[in-house]
């Protein structure tokens, strides 16, 4: 009986599976990358917004602070977006005729809230909480970038699972000191900058624990030899650390035990430990960023 397939099939057989297989991880390749690229992740894309508003004239500019517009990052999930009452503030004064604030206007008018494009825009099934990251010496430029530098809003980094697990896995080299927070030019300690800090022994009930932790980029031995907290009074806050206070309510200096650090991988791991961040064996469960 004459033969079906000529000798020739094998080799062509063999030639399809090949091909097939090296066709399908092309398209592995290619997906993977497309799912990475900003056509998806919308990285560095500039959304259209009902005003061109430039956080770099009224952050680097005026020098207005995060905290004046986005007022619930410190005790919120979300950062919040200002009410067109916070743009009048100043904008009642200023400005007032300008074609470009018009939308402002009508919605200060109408009292209808402006309808911004989301920038930072997570999946609905993500729980990202900023209280906990500003909370846990996270600046706003680590996840946001120079946002001072930004003349329109932009998303820095991808925002991806993979781009927040690489934090999770190393975040000593993220961590800062709570008062240098909202400070978008901190680059961390050097030889050339060391950073020097200590441990509050009194902390209160009801503190976070990372404002037991206080840093300078002065030499606390530098004056006098005498390693004393600062008696300046500043605000309470993460962008702040007070003083102790006698029993008559005066500040008084506290005595501290400071530590030099000249690499932010041994400030990181210093932070990490002081402000009790969660290894990530301990955030093994979905349930910590998945709803």
């Amino acid at each position: 009986m004459a033969q079906i397939f000529d000798r020739s099939s094998n080799a062509l057989a063999r030639m399809s599976l090949v091909l097939t297989g090296l066709i399908v991880i092309a398209l592995g390749v290619t997906l993977n990358e497309l799912q990475r690229s900003p056509w998806v992740t919308r990285q560095g894309q500039r959304a259209d917004q009902p005003v061109p508003f430039s956080h770099k004239h009224h952050v680097q500019g005026l020098g207005l602070q995060c905290q004046y517009c986005h007022t619930s990052v410190e005790k919120s999930s979300y950062a919040g977006i200002p009410p067109t009452k916070t743009c009048m503030n100043c904008h009642a004064q200023i400005w007032t005729n300008a074609n470009l604030l018009e939308p402002v206007r009508h919605s200060w008018e109408t009292n209808e809230s402006l309808v911004w494009t989301k920038v930072h825009d997570l999946p609905d099934y993500v729980y990202f909480s900023h209280e906990i990251h500003v909370s846990k010496g996270i600046g706003c430029s680590s996840c946001h970038g120079r946002v001072d530098e930004m003349p329109i809003m932009y998303e820095q980094n991808t925002l991806q699972m993979e781009w927040c697990l690489n934090c999770h896995r190393n975040p000593e080299k993220n961590l800062r000191p709570t008062g240098e927070i909202y400070n978008m030019a901190w680059t961390g300690p050097s030889e050339l900058k060391p950073e020097w800090c200590a441990v509050k022994k009194n902390s209160q009930a009801g503190v976070p624990t990372a404002q037991d932790v206080t840093c300078t980029a002065t030499d606390p031995a530098s004056s006098g030899g005498a390693q004393l907290a600062s008696m300046q009074m500043l605000p309470v806050g993460l962008h702040g650390q007070a003083t102790a206070r006698d029993a008559g309510g005066m500040a008084v200096p506290a005595t501290l035990h400071y530590e030099k650090f000249n690499s932010q991988e041994e400030l990181g791991k210093f932070l990490a430990g002081q402000y009790h961040i969660r290894t990530p064996r301990d955030l093994s469960s979905c349930e910590v960023c998945h709803r």
